[in-house]
């Protein structure tokens, strides 16, 4: 598949959590007439994927060709009943990568599908961060904070041969010889107005490297603000170098990051990157209102990108991920307003003091966590060195 490229005169409407997201995800379901391509990491078979499971078995008895494509370790508990019943019902249903061992040592394991993409008659499609998974992670917590895009225009048919191209080669996989035809669609269209978008995606061939290279791109080109809002953040040395160069020529620099609340392990070995990012003149913000997912970024109020991908080692050395890069200066406003109500209300600022007053036991832990981290890196195989040094 050939790089992605910026694609003119596309529709797009920003999606804040699931209650934006499900609603408009179920529309599409409910009007697809010719086929849907769906991946997502999670596939849970709560009140909210209970409801989507259902409409997309009935999508499939009218005659639509459904394609769903679950990572086999994020839905490793997926229900037999529900699967069978899928089957049942005409869903083509794949798990990538299926775990068969619990316990394994082989580091191929370690290669995800952690997109969230989806696709609806060539037509409409969804790019973000959000899996097929209630908000609600309790009674006192409000909806997990994440975001998505709907897109139409252009970009879609790229997207769709995205979602394609890792149908056949996890059908072949799998020896579903009969799920690896090609299907082409002649519902073409001419667009003549919408906004840029590329989509981006990230493997373990050709696409390596590409949302980190996006992410440097834009970095390096931003002249007055960079507002980013990562859920999972441990930048290799590449990303953390354009970060406090962009903070040395005066780039407004905002980073909004989950707490220890979720992957502490992960979350305590950034907290190794704060002292060096504070003392640039790098605003950093800890959201504690709650669980955060989302994967989004802002550029000078004029780009923007919503996705999968974190910036960890997970995201940008091992797992396939999708964002799509927005150049338009109102969904970026509308995204920037949307992270700085959480900014605002939701996230404590970290200011350099704390990490003067720090107790000897926070100390202790950071950097035993970091040096963990880093230790799993160089025994996996991936990174090592190279990412963290």
């Amino acid at each position: 598949m050939p790089k992605s490229q910026l694609r003119k005169h596309n529709q797009v409407q920003l999606l804040c959590n699931g209650a934006d997201f499900f609603p408009a995800l179920l529309a599409q379901i409910h009007a697809a007439q010719i086929e849907i391509h769906l991946e997502t990491y999670i596939f849970e078979l709560d009140e909210v994927g209970e409801q989507i499971a259902q409409a997309l078995m009935a999508a499939a008895r009218r005659g639509v060709r459904v394609s769903v494509l679950i990572d086999g370790f994020g839905a490793r508990d997926f229900p037999v009943a529900i699967k069978n019943a899928m089957a049942q019902a005409g869903v083509r249903l794949l798990f990538f990568r299926p775990e068969l061992k619990r316990f394994s040592f082989n580091r191929a394991r370690l290669r995800r599908m952690h997109r969230k993409l989806s696709c609806f008659d060539g037509k409409v499609a969804f790019v973000g961060g959000i899996n097929i998974l209630s908000d609600f992670d309790g009674p006192d917590l409000p909806p997990r904070y994440d975001y998505a895009v709907q897109l139409s225009g252009p970009i879609v048919d790229e997207i769709r041969a995205v979602l394609s191209r890792e149908w056949r080669h996890s059908a072949w996989s799998q020896l579903k010889k009969s799920w690896t035809r090609r299907y082409f669609l002649s519902n073409r269209a001419e667009y003549t107005a919408g906004v840029p978008a590329q989509l981006v995606v990230r493997d373990n061939t050709r696409n390596r490297a590409a949302i980190e290279h996006a992410y440097l791109a834009q970095i390096e080109a931003a002249q007055s603000e960079i507002i980013i809002a990562n859920a999972y953040f441990l930048p290799g040395k590449r990303l953390r170098q354009a970060l406090l160069r962009a903070a040395a020529r005066g780039v407004a620099v905002v980073l909004l990051l989950q707490d220890e609340r979720d992957h502490a392990l992960l979350q305590y070995a950034s907290w190794a990157f704060y002292r060096p990012l504070l003392k640039a003149g790098v605003e950093i913000y800890q959201y504690n209102s709650g669980f955060m997912h989302a994967k989004v970024a802002i550029f000078d109020g004029e780009w923007a990108t919503v996705g999968s991908s974190n910036i960890d080692p997970f995201s940008l050395l091992l797992a396939r991920e999708a964002n799509v890069f927005i150049h338009d200066p109102i969904f970026a406003q509308q995204l920037r307003l949307d992270v700085k109500k959480h900014l605002n209300n939701d996230a404590l600022a970290i200011l350099p003091e704390h990490i003067h007053q720090a107790g000897i036991g926070l100390r202790a832990l950071v950097w035993m966590s970091y040096t963990l981290v880093r230790l799993m890196m160089g025994v996996s195989g991936y990174g090592g060195n190279k990412y963290l040094e």
